[in-house]
């Protein structure tokens, strides 16, 4: 939950975000707005680009270039959206539809082209040599993580330290460029900067662990896409690997047997597992972990509304779970 102050300075953030996003739309081809509107406008929380500008404010800075790198993160990750529903052939997101069921997945996998080029237009207006270097580095990172991902498919050999090394890439990534970003064009110090990283990496982290425990104990309602889809497109998370690893040669074989499974049991009878043995347990305390992280590289940072707001924003990352 966040305080009256925390949440006056999101809408505050929010209201300018989102007037910069409509400005920066723009496009004499009227399917690439269509869209791009569609899935921008679907739901989202604006988690990233709200951590880089309250990173910014929290040293002190509120400029121009800061809202416009917002905007140009959120259309990289509106990007990676458009082009993950279409791999997963996901049909949900957020509750809705996803782009490529409503126009179809060329349509999606150009607009997301699109948006990528048009994150990179906007960075070029922000002129800030080290921006094009940390957005560089993270889309590769993402296109690699999510490669990753799927060479992993079904793996029951999928130890937890290559399962951080994927999460890490495809998700965490950007939360932690978002972070960087911040203090960057604010004109931080290396060492404020590298807090900020941290901050960033650890919240990114701790939500797709979060996402992980949701995928079997959430509703469908709230987390926007049916319980068991991971399950079903065979990914290796979190819980699985403790199962797998804590849990008897029956166990395994059992997982082994469920992941990949269309079944509409398999999820039910995966969470029997996870029950017995403490799996989502094991998970959520991970996700406090990187919580607990992320509010302590934020130490550094004098007190100041934002920096209570970002201390608000990680702890949040939790409340899904509780």
């Amino acid at each position: 939950m966040f305080s009256d102050k925390s949440n006056e300075l999101i809408q505050e953030c929010v209201s300018v975000l989102e007037l910069a996003t409509e400005s920066r739309l723009h496009s004499q081809v009227p399917l690439v707005r269509q869209v791009a509107k569609y899935t921008i406008n679907s739901g989202g929380k604006r988690l990233r680009p709200l951590m880089l500008i309250l990173g910014a404010k929290s040293v002190g800075c509120s400029s121009n270039k800061v809202v416009d790198m917002a905007v140009a993160l959120e259309f990289v990750h509106t990007a990676t959206l458009l082009h993950d529903d279409v791999v997963d052939d996901s049909k949900v997101r957020r509750g809705e539809s996803t782009a490529n069921v409503q126009f179809g997945n060329a349509a999606s996998v150009l607009v997301g082209d699109f948006l990528y080029s048009r994150a990179f237009q906007i960075m070029v207006d922000v002129g800030i040599d080290a921006v094009f270097k940390i957005m560089a580095d993270a889309t590769n990172d993402i296109s690699e993580g999510e490669v990753l991902q799927l060479a992993n498919i079904k793996n029951i050999n999928l130890g937890e330290e290559e399962y951080f090394q994927v999460i890490r890439a495809k998700t965490s990534k950007l939360f932690e460029a978002a972070a960087t970003l911040g203090g960057v064009i604010a004109g931080a110090d290396a060492d404020t900067v590298d807090d900020l990283s941290n901050y960033g990496a650890c919240v990114g982290t701790a939500f797709q662990i979060v996402d992980d425990i949701l995928d079997y104990v959430g509703v469908e309602g709230v987390i926007g896409k049916k319980v068991g889809d991971d399950l079903r497109e065979g990914k290796v998370t979190l819980p699985v690997i403790h199962a797998l690893r804590e849990g008897t040669v029956s166990d395994r074989e059992m997982i082994s047997g469920l992941l990949g499974n269309e079944n509409e049991s398999a999820p039910e009878k995966t969470l029997q597992i996870f029950d017995r043995l403490g799996s989502l347990e094991y998970a959520r305390g991970c996700a406090r972990k990187e919580v607990t992280h992320a509010v302590d590289s934020l130490s550094s940072l004098r007190p100041s509304s934002a920096k209570e707001c970002l201390v608000e924003l990680a702890v949040s990352s939790l409340d899904r779970i509780k």
